[in-house]
C-alpha cells in the first residue's frame, strides 16, 4: 500500500510540476507578446527642444520600443484618441508644462526618474532652453536652444529625422551631466 501511495504522490507532484512549467511558459509568451506592442506617444509637429528631449528620454528610460507621432497642434488630442497614444508637450496634459516646469520634467516625475541626478540636471537644462529660464537659471539652457534651432535649419525632411539626428546631442548632454554628478557638481559646470 505504501508503494502505491508513493507512486500516486509522485504522479501528483509531477503533474503539478508540469502544470507550473506550462503556466511559466504561458506567462513568458504573454510577456513577449506585450513587449511587441508598441506604445504610441504624440505631440505637436515642428519639434524644437522639449519635443526632441522628451522622445529621447522616453526611448532611453521609459519605453525602448516607443513610436512617436508628430501632428499639427490643433489635432493632437483627437489624433491621440484615434491612435490610443499618450500626448506630451501639449497644453493641458499630464506630460506637459506645469507652472514653470517643462514637459521633460513632468516625464521625469511621472516615471520616477528623479532619483537619477544626471537626468534631473538635463531636465534643468532642457527647461532653460524651452522656457524663459527663470526657474533654474541654467547657464547651459540657451546653448541647447541655439543647437535645437540650428537643427531646424539643416534641411531634415520631418520631425522623425530631426529627432534621429539630434539625439546624439542628448547622449552627449547626458554624458556631460553624469560627469558633473560624478565630480560633485549636480548643478552643472557653470553654476
Amino acid at each position: 500500500m505504501d508503494n502505491w501511495f508513493n507512486i500516486v504522490t509522485l504522479a501528483q507532484l509531477r503533474r503539478n510540476e508540469l502544470h507550473q512549467e506550462a503556466q511559466k511558459h504561458r506567462l513568458v509568451r504573454i510577456a513577449k507578446a506585450l513587449r511587441r506592442i508598441e506604445m504610441k506617444w504624440i505631440t505637436r509637429e515642428k519639434v524644437k527642444v522639449d519635443r526632441v528631449a522628451c522622445p529621447w528620454l522616453i526611448r532611453k528610460f521609459v519605453d525602448p520600443d516607443a513610436q512617436f507621432l508628430f501632428v499639427p497642434a490643433d489635432t493632437v488630442m483627437e489624433a491621440a484618441r484615434q491612435e490610443n497614444a499618450i500626448p506630451f508637450d501639449v497644453k493641458g496634459v499630464e506630460l506637459g508644462h506645469h507652472g514653470a516646469e517643462c514637459s521633460f520634467e513632468a516625464i521625469l516625475k511621472k516615471y520616477n526618474l528623479t532619483d537619477n541626478p544626471a537626468l534631473v540636471l538635463i531636465g534643468k537644462i532642457v527647461n532653460g532652453a524651452d522656457t524663459d529660464n527663470t526657474l533654474w537659471q541654467q547657464p547651459e539652457g540657451p546653448g541647447l536652444e541655439a543647437i535645437a534651432e540650428g537643427f531646424r535649419h539643416l534641411g531634415y525632411k520631418d520631425d522623425h529625422e530631426i529627432n534621429a539626428a539630434e539625439w546624439l546631442v542628448y547622449d552627449a548632454l547626458y554624458a556631460y551631466c553624469q560627469e558633473m554628478v560624478r565630480q560633485g557638481k549636480p548643478e552643472g559646470m557653470f553654476k
